[in-house]
């Protein structure tokens, strides 16, 4: 007898989660902070991946993100962005995503790699300022940004417990924190 390698209901080894490629693919449904849920759960829409955004796009859509509190799904954004965008850009990009990623783990209760992502993903973006010349790209207040990301950091490792998302979000283009 053949083991059918059932991966979830009516799910066999060999339908795991493939994109045309052959990558592997999770389907399950997510939650809003990108947890995955049990396959008959309804999750929230998944970020479509490989999306090509002018960066304006990238910034309207990832704040909106953001503000809605789905940071993993605005680093999706981040890492379309970082990925079709051009190369001189792509640390800066990069470097956004480390925050959304940052602010998603300290939002689940991952604290200390919460608080390094931030501060790592704040330094690479202003490492790219730095080198660029250029204080705001596309409108982004990365010196803000990266203050937030700082002072968010701080603030999970002295108070120890999670973050609301929406509630602790940034101001990708200056405003000071929250909504």
């Amino acid at each position: 007898m053949g083991s059918t390698g059932e991966t979830g209901p009516g799910r066999t080894g060999d339908a795991r989660d493939r994109d045309s490629e052959g990558r592997a693919r999770n389907a399950r449904p997510r939650d809003g902070l990108g947890r995955p849920l049990p396959y008959e759960a309804d999750g929230v829409p998944r970020q479509p991946e490989g999306v090509v955004r002018t960066p304006e796009e990238t910034v309207a859509e990832a704040q909106r993100l953001l503000d809605e509190g789905k940071p993993f799904h605005a680093h999706e954004v981040f890492e379309d962005a970082w990925k079709s965008g051009p190369d001189e850009e792509r640390e800066l990009w990069r470097g956004l995503a480390q925050l959304a990623v940052g602010l998603t783990h300290a939002a689940r209760g991952n604290l200390t790699g919460g608080a390094r992502l931030l501060r790592r993903g704040a330094g690479a973006a202003e490492a790219w300022v730095s080198g660029s010349g250029q204080s705001r790209p596309h409108g982004i207040d990365v010196a803000s940004v990266a203050a937030w990301a700082r002072e968010l950091a701080g603030d999970v490792e002295r108070e120890g417990r999670p973050v609301d998302a929406g509630g602790r979000a940034p101001r990708l283009r200056g405003g000071g924190p929250g909504r």
